[in-house]
């Protein structure tokens, strides 16, 4: 060869390392990248076999990706591959370095090693090595063995190099004077197993930061943290479903892997604006509770009602004036009794209050007690207010203090600076209380200006709510009655008709209740019926 060509393969190598250099910054899939390393490594040596390790917190080095050309081996990296075999120790024990193995000993040293032939080397054991090629028919004798190190001079890897070869593919030693080239390649390397190393910490810090604020939410209120977690579920699963149909309004609906992940990443965000809701608010589980229960001062009144019927039957009784036995007292300490009954029933709360219950409230209210020398109404105007709610447990206002965590989720989240391919979370989550016909709440948006996993969205957090069993003021819905809510929400146009329909044919509901809800809960559906095609 002589020196024109020479500088003619070395430009061409330089070039070839620019353009691993820029895929440095372009390349968002790492195992590609480092693939692409290994192969110009390749190029570089004519290495029949390519073996990249990574340095884990444990002091092992795990196989990243495994070629061997001659063998037809391609593991590890974008091949889906899994490699079978164990990692490489550093250490024999705490004291104890593994010198002895190639790999470790580059990784513990950070020096460059590179073996003529494996068979007459004396320094490191070739065991494991010897023992694979009488298996397997191969013969392994030339290695290169290099270093990948951090911007801070940190050993975080190893590439390791098999076999050169010539042009006729007989096996030789690798060139000396290639060394700069691969140490040149393995740096790079580095950097972008450095990249992966800390996109992955900052997805896993990222994703801690999230099961932070749920948990928050969860000490906060024992009702309300379950729903932070299953809310992702059934999201995540819907989504899945939706994806797979190729008919319809969604046939076109599809995400990548990073679309699912925002997803993902909003479903357990979308409460997060709880953590400012007061709590006697949250866990409102009866009307009359605030700080406690007031149903216990309302019945200590009642008995003070019964206390004053009692002294004036025996006053009178006294004076002559009444039998041993009083119809008329009997009659009033059972209607105050049947009244204290009555009372508890309304303070559990439910799905709808009858107005003639309402008015029994309120005209026991009516009834007088003498207290602290005072004659005032047996109920206050603010436990007639709480007593007379028509569904559930929170008054108007408390229910707008709950509304308002949707508002203040959307705050917080608009807030953080989020990269690109996380940028809908806000919209994906502070979306989940509209409805399709513009009534829901923040923004009051319509089903055209929300986004599909806002909708779906929507419909996961409803059906958690219907079913969960942990609610302070209600007890977990059947499935078929849940179902046939749903439905109905469907025909008043407050979830997505066809986002539903999905939900019920693909069997979404039908799944997560086999997991998360009570046995007692699950009961047989009419789908039919409830998607109105019956």
């Amino acid at each position: 060869m002589n020196d024109k060509q020479k500088i003619k393969i070395l430009e061409n190598r330089i070039h070839r390392l620019s353009e691993i250099g820029i895929a440095l910054s372009t390349e968002s899939n790492s195992n590609k990248l480092f693939e692409m390393i290994l192969e110009e490594a390749k190029n570089i040596t004519n290495a029949d076999g390519r073996t990249l390790y990574s340095k884990d917190n444990d002091g092992n080095l795990n196989f990243e990706i495994l070629r061997n050309d001659s063998m037809n081996t391609i593991m590890g990296g974008s091949s889906g591959k899994e490699i079978p075999l164990e990692p490489v120790k550093l250490w024999l024990d705490e004291k104890t370095p593994n010198q002895s193995n190639v790999s470790a000993y580059v990784a513990l040293t950070g020096e460059t090693v590179n073996i003529e032939d494996a068979y007459k080397e004396d320094g490191f054991d070739f065991t494991g090595t010897k023992t694979y090629d009488s298996e397997s028919g191969y013969h392994s004798k030339s290695f290169l063995t290099v270093p990948l190190k951090n911007h801070e001079n940190e050993i975080i890897g190893v590439m390791q190099l098999i076999n050169a070869r010539d042009e006729e593919d007989s096996v030789i030693s690798f060139d000396p004077d290639m060394l700069e080239q691969v140490e040149s390649l393995a740096s790079q390397g580095a950097v972008a197993l450095t990249n992966k190393k800390l996109v992955g910490e900052l997805k896993i810090l990222f994703e801690a930061f999230i099961q932070l604020i749920a948990t928050a939410i969860d000490k906060k209120s024992e009702y309300t943290g379950g729903h932070c977690s299953r809310v992702p579920i059934i999201t995540m699963m819907l989504a899945d479903e939706v994806a797979k149909v190729s008919s319809g309004k969604y046939k076109d609906f599809s995400m990548t892997e990073e679309e699912r992940y925002e997803l993902y990443i909003a479903s357990w965000l979308h409460d997060c604006g709880k953590v400012a809701t007061p709590p006697h608010v949250v866990d409102k589980g009866t009307k009359l509770e605030t700080i406690f229960d007031r149903i216990e001062l309302v019945k200590t009144r009642m008995e003070l009602l019964k206390r004053d019927a009692e002294i004036s039957f025996l006053r009178r009784q006294l004076n002559g004036s009444l039998p041993e036995f009083d119809q008329t007292y009997q009659d009033t300490i059972e209607k105050i009794d049947n009244d204290i009954q009555f009372i508890e029933s309304c303070n559990i709360g439910g799905e709808f209050m009858k107005p003639e219950l309402q008015e029994k409230i309120l005209s026991i209210s009516k009834e007088k007690v003498v207290l602290n020398n005072k004659k005032q109404n047996i109920l206050t105007d603010n436990e007639v207010s709480n007593l007379n709610i028509a569904k559930g447990t929170l008054l108007p206002e408390e229910r707008d203090i709950i509304n308002d965590h949707i508002a203040i989720t959307i705050d917080m989240l608009e807030q953080l600076p989020y990269p690109k391919n996380l940028k809908n979370i806000p919209e994906f989550a502070g979306g989940h209380h509209e409805k399709m016909d513009g009534t829901g709440y923040p923004k009051g948006l319509k089903a055209d200006q929300m986004s599909p996993q806002a909708k779906i969205m929507a419909i996961a957090d409803i059906y958690e709510a219907l079913t969960a069993a942990d609610r302070p003021y209600k007890e977990g819905k059947k499935l078929s009655q849940a179902m046939r809510i749903m439905g109905f929400m469907k025909n008043d146009y407050h979830i997505d008709e066809d986002l539903f329909e999905i939900f019920v044919n693909s069997g979404v509901y039908k799944k997560y209740a086999e997991d998360h809800v009570a046995s007692n809960q699950i009961d047989q559906i009419d789908e039919k019926a409830v998607l109105g095609t019956k």
